[in-house]
């Protein structure tokens, strides 16, 4: 794909712009959970690994060698599985109580996605060897 390395770069800073929009709200305790925020839960900072991770992908999708491109799909899955864990994590019932999600962990989910497709259509000129 021509412009895969450019979507794939777009993907990786909406991302990260994504950690900061809720994720869910957990009604009984009254929060507001997000990629940075759980204050009050168990869940930790469940966006900072994709951030993360979407770093290391920007800089490999800068890089125009074929080891970057490479190493770039092995650290999308990670991110994407990261990602999974969290809509996972934090969307699924606990002890009866249901969180409501919100667009944010939808989101993450989408653009995790959009940077693995884009790190598997890299745009690199092979050389043909004569033998």
């Amino acid at each position: 794909m021509k412009h895969s390395q450019l979507i794939g770069i777009l993907a990786v800073l909406a991302l990260i712009g994504i950690c900061f929009m809720p994720f869910t709200f957990i009604a009984s305790k009254q929060i507001t959970v997000t990629g940075f925020s759980a204050e009050g839960t168990n869940f930790g900072k469940p966006g900072y690994l994709n951030v993360i991770l979407s770093v290391i992908c920007l800089i490999f999708f800068a890089v125009p060698k074929i080891w970057a491109k490479r190493t770039n799909v092995f650290i999308a899955a990670i991110n994407l599985a990261w990602a999974l864990r969290n809509y996972l994590l934090l969307g699924s019932c606990i002890l009866g109580e249901c969180p409501e999600k919100k667009a944010g962990l939808y989101l993450l989910m989408l653009a995790a996605i959009v940077i693995q497709a884009m790190t598997l259509l890299p745009k690199m000129d092979v050389m043909n060897e004569k033998s």
